[in-house]
């Protein structure tokens, strides 16, 4: 019996060690370093001078939790982000503000 719990656990070891936890965990796409919750202030900043802040911000916050990267400044410095940069609307238009 004790020989057939052994077997358990080292299949049981044997497994984790090849299949961490870490290896499981779905990573962002962008790239970038920000942390979701820091996604709204950057928004904020980014689109502090826009007459159209409303759509701005829901953009902003979509395109930074898919990519966790808000460039900086008002507008343009999308080079800073590349994901940000290269997500396109259907018609090829940028996604991001």
């Amino acid at each position: 019996m004790a020989s057939k719990a052994s077997f358990v656990l080292l299949a049981l070891l044997l497994l984790a060690i090849a299949f961490p936890a870490s290896a499981r965990v779905k990573q962002p796409v962008g790239g970038g370093n920000l942390k979701p919750w820091e996604c709204s202030p950057k928004c904020d900043s980014r689109c502090g001078n826009t007459q159209y802040k409303k759509a701005c911000l829901t953009f902003c916050n979509k395109c930074c939790a898919k990519c966790l990267c808000v460039p900086p400044g008002f507008y343009g410095n999308k080079g800073a982000c590349p994901c940000y940069n290269n997500w396109k609307t259907k018609e090829g238009g940028p996604k991001c503000p």
